[in-house]
């Protein structure tokens, strides 16, 4: 993987011989024509717009670079554009909503040049569940050049309302070890709203306008950009590109983006439409660069027991590790995370142990390492063994010898582009030694997972380790997870670490057990590490356990529901003949859902979890085939999951 070709630059060399002059401004639609950008040059400035159905549902957006060489921003002339090409393919996702996921759309290259005749061409793609765009600089350089700031900016009409997470400031927070893309949403506020700090909002970012929804990320975030969020102002209802604060980057690496020609930037990416349709896009990925992997033998998703997320550091001892590797394979789960200090409290020598211990049960041991550095004050070891290719090969090598499974790298230094790097080669080094790999206090994925296929999850949530730590956290965890599941969750495999049953030490839970057991089917994560220990699963009923030891981690196909960001949530996933269907209710109030089922047959038989006088329990259900008359009444915090076979 090291050596990835460039095929989008490829792609765009080849369209760039179809280049001509036209008018100042192009028209890109949809396949199904719904959807259309108009990108315009105007005194000197290129601008686009986006339209739905008909209506401009965000009025002329900025668009350019600046670089230390010179400007693309401003003083712009049209230099041509390409005739618009159609997209057709399809890919798998081993982790992922949707075992294939099929891309339609249509591209259109433009190309201006800045008042000293150097080129910046802009590729547009837009298909049925929204639209992108990317930067390209062709040319050949030895020479770096220097991005000091992107202009793109998504300018919302007055009336639209947000749902964005507050990026946390570097170096910020417990052993100023953020910005880790943990923080509460701040959920239906108006646009132009500041976000409490100065380092922006985080992706996804969730807009409304009108009856349109919209949800703004980035990908394709290969080794010559760095990551970027939106920035902390909006004035006019404008948010624009936000880059990496200064402590963000790997110890004397580069922060903002630099490279040489030809040099492209990641994708802009736009859903756009229902719910639905943000829901079931598969725009993050559908825009990654593709694997170069050969062996996929390795990845393998599945489940996780944990015992770290109960009982916290003390018990990062051999005996407890053997009991919740007893644990996981009681439950059929093929892995068990084994958490910071373990070579210290436990020691390389017993943890080969523990790993043969572990095959023989037919459980893979997952180890957790400090991704260290200059950029945080955190202690847990093993610690500096990461930071060179050397180092990490050696280690790697080890615990691959060891049977060890994957690697879980925590308490990264943000977005800046060395840090960037910093992920990606720790994947691909990963990859050599066929180990598997969980980034926790990290950015998000941002498709990463399609690239690097040994990616399994990432945290970037404020997950349930939070809600087991603090009570105000658990007090609004309902929303919360709901939010998660809409933006966090939409494109990227997702860390969160669900499914608590029956209680957490020194907190009272808010959510049911019927919502919890929900969030195993809601959330989308390669390797599902669940909060639920041996003894918490012992006081559930038989037909609850059975669930969770058969409950998938990979989805052949998602049909949205119903719900709304922070409220509820509810959603159909099939994994080979079965579908699950679960739902959760985040709000205050109870919810009446009617709903629809037409991927089962009529009078059908499932199995309904639910809760009956306080307890989670399974009861027989038969469908209905018309149309809003499967009937469920969630209390608030509640839930359920519903099973056809």
């Amino acid at each position: 993987m090291k050596k990835m070709k460039c095929l989008s630059a490829l792609l765009l060399g080849a369209l760039l011989i179809t280049l001509h002059s036209t008018a100042q401004d192009i028209k890109l639609k949809s396949p199904d024509k719904r959807m259309e950008v108009k990108v315009q040059l105007k005194d000197g400035q290129l601008f686009y717009t986006v339209s739905y159905r008909g209506k401009v549902v965000m009025q002329p957006s900025q668009l350019g670079i600046s670089r230390t060489d010179g400007d693309f921003y401003k003083d712009l002339k049209w230099n041509g554009n390409s005739m618009s090409a159609r997209v057709n393919e399809s890919y798998p996702i081993l982790n992922g909503k949707k075992s294939t996921a099929i891309v339609s759309a249509n591209k259109q290259l433009i190309s201006v040049k800045n008042a000293i005749g150097d080129e910046m061409q802009v590729l547009f793609q837009v298909s049925n569940d929204g639209i992108a765009f990317r930067y390209y600089f062709p040319g050949k350089t030895t020479s770096l050049k220097y991005i000091t700031k992107e202009h793109t900016s998504f300018h919302f009409y007055e009336g639209a309302r947000a749902w964005l997470q507050p990026k946390t400031e570097a170096q910020s927070g417990w052993e100023h070890s953020n910005p880790s893309y943990e923080a509460h949403y701040m959920m239906d506020i108006k646009t132009g709203t500041p976000s409490p700090g100065a380092n922006g909002w985080v992706y996804p970012a969730m807009f409304k306008y009108g009856d349109t929804w919209m949800l703004i990320t980035e990908a394709a975030v290969g080794r010559t950009y760095c990551g970027t969020s939106l920035q902390q102002y909006s004035p006019d209802n404008e948010y624009k590109i936000n880059f990496p604060q200064p402590a963000e980057k790997f110890t004397n690496g580069a922060l903002n983006p630099q490279a040489v020609l030809p040099w492209e930037s990641p994708w802009r990416v736009i859903a756009i439409g229902e719910l639905k349709t943000i829901v079931e896009s598969t725009l993050g990925t559908d825009l990654a660069l593709p694997s170069t992997a050969t062996d996929y033998s390795y990845i393998k998703p599945g489940r996780a027991s944990w015992s770290w997320i109960m009982s916290k550091d003390d018990y990062i001892i051999f005996s407890e590790q053997k009991k919740y590797i007893d644990y996981a394979a009681d439950m059929g789960w093929e892995y068990c995370l084994v958490d910071a200090a373990w070579d210290k409290k436990i020691g390389y020598d017993s943890i080969q142990i523990l790993a043969d211990y572990a095959a023989s049960k037919k459980v893979g041991l997952i180890l957790w390492y400090n991704s260290a550095g200059s950029w945080n004050t955190v202690k847990y070891t093993p610690k500096d063994l990461l930071l060179t290719h050397e180092s990490r090969m050696k280690e790697f090598g080890r615990i691959h010898k060891m049977g060890i499974k994957g690697v879980k790298v925590d308490f990264f230094a943000g977005d800046g582009q060395s840090m960037m790097n910093y992920y990606q080669d720790i994947l691909e080094d990963a990859a050599a030694n066929q180990l598997l790999v969980n980034f926790h206090g990290a950015t998000l994925p941002r498709g990463w997972q399609r690239t690097y296929p040994n990616l399994m999850t990432t945290e970037a949530v404020y997950g349930y380790e939070m809600i087991t730590f603090n009570q105000k956290d658990a007090d609004v965890a309902g929303p919360h997870m709901v939010m998660s599941a809409f933006a966090r969750n939409a494109f990227d495999p997702m860390d969160f670490t669900p499914v608590s049953l029956y209680k957490i030490p020194g907190k009272e839970r808010r959510t049911s057990p019927a919502f919890e057991l929900a969030t195993s089917v809601i959330f989308l994560s390669g390797i599902q590490h669940f909060v639920e220990g041996p003894e918490g699963m012992a006081t559930v009923e038989p037909e609850v356990k059975k669930f969770m030891q058969q409950v998938p981690v990979t989805w052949d196909e998602t049909i949205f529901l119903d719900g709304y960001p922070g409220k509820s949530y509810t959603v159909a996933r099939r994994s080979g003949t079965k579908w699950y269907v679960a739902g959760i209710n985040g709000d205050s109030t109870e919810l009446a859902l009617q709903l629809d089922f037409p991927f089962v047959k009529e009078a059908q038989k499932g199995q309904l979890f639910t809760m009956d006088n306080g307890v989670l329990k399974a009861k027989e259900y038969t469908s209905a085939l018309r149309k809003g008359h499967n009937h469920f009444l969630l209390k608030p915090n509640d839930g359920f999951v519903l099973v056809f076979e």
